[in-house]
């Protein structure tokens, strides 16, 4: 088991966030011609909610972030990314188990994942089922905690 833990995220924590996000969608991101290196950044700063996001600090670093978006029927797993070097490890699993656990909500969680994403994998590994899919995006439900 993976060891670490959820600070909040302030707002001096976008840039490193949209650089994060901007390294790890990329390879998605190339492969379904849709990579481009400004409007990657530019979509995680538009939407950027520091009061929904925490960061996943682990062995001494800032390794990756989690948003949980509150919606009026669900609750919305965002801007998921570890880091390369902290990938392959179990955090991702840790952290998506820790949070769906913790969460005294009762609404289910919903994600979006990029079409052949390696992510789809843990998420269906936690109890995610496809919800609906389009030519870029899947959209996963769970309403069990892992």
């Amino acid at each position: 088991m993976a060891d670490f833990i959820l600070r909040p995220c302030v707002a001096s924590d976008a840039a490193w966030i949209a650089e994060l996000r901007a390294v790890v969608m990329r390879p998605d991101l190339e492969r379904l011609g849709r990579f481009d290196p400004v409007r990657v950044r530019e979509r995680f700063l538009k939407g950027f909610k520091p009061e929904h996001t925490s960061v996943i600090h682990s062995d001494g670093v800032d390794a990756g972030v989690i948003a949980v978006r509150p919606e009026a029927d669900a609750l919305w797993i965002e801007h998921f990314y570890v880091a390369p070097a902290h990938q392959g490890k179990g955090l991702g699993g840790a952290v998506l188990r820790h949070v769906m656990a913790d969460s005294a909500d009762h609404r289910p969680f919903r994600l979006d994942v990029l079409q052949g994403s390696p992510a789809r994998r843990l998420y269906e590994r936690h109890g995610f089922v496809l919800e609906s899919e389009d030519p870029i995006d899947v959209f996963m439900v769970s309403t069990a905690t892992p």
